[in-house]
């Protein structure tokens, strides 16, 4: 019986003892979510998440259906600032009609976010000069967007933006 209740005691040991001949196992990892990702893993996520979004605006101005196809996850989910929702389909029937066309987008503000294994959270502030149909459109917003790897590629998942009040004026005026 005390066999068996010293078993536990010693697989912790010879465990611990395994873990400090290996550097590797001694490397620093950050939390993520109910993970550990090496400082490294996070910096090529967000890397890939940053070029996946560059991808994106280029397609997204270009208004291109095969590339905006291919970094849209079939989940997508684009909440507009208006509050008007759009899936995947929708979204690239109004890109590829054209009766929304995007001119540019300005980042003010951009941060990538490791949220767990493949989930890398995109937020900030963008000011998107577009027309709908034919009407020019300027939005100041704040977003918070979704991008996760599927199959080996980097996909948009969800976007949620709100529009920033417009600056207050100044004293005396």
């Amino acid at each position: 019986m005390k066999i068996f209740l010293r078993l536990p005691f010693f697989a912790a040991v010879a465990t611990a003892a395994l873990h400090a001949q290996n550097p590797v196992s001694q490397a620093p990892r950050a939390p993520v979510g109910n993970a550990l990702i090496a400082p490294a893993g996070l910096e090529q996520m967000t890397a890939n998440a940053r070029a996946a979004d560059d991808e994106r605006l280029a397609a997204t101005k270009a208004g291109d259906p095969a590339r905006l196809d291919a970094i849209f996850s079939d989940e997508l989910r684009y909440a507009h600032s208006s509050g008007k929702v759009d899936t995947k389909a929708s979204y690239l029937q109004s890109l590829v009609s054209h009766r929304t066309v995007y001119e540019s987008f300005e980042y003010q503000e951009r941060n990538f976010k490791v949220a767990g294994p493949g989930i890398v959270l995109m937020s900030g502030r963008v000011v998107i000069h577009a027309s709908n149909d034919g009407q020019a459109v300027v939005n100041d917003l704040n977003f918070l967007a979704v991008w996760r790897e599927e199959n080996g590629h980097w996909r948009f998942l969800a976007w949620q933006s709100c529009k920033n009040p417009p600056p207050a004026p100044a004293p005396g005026k």
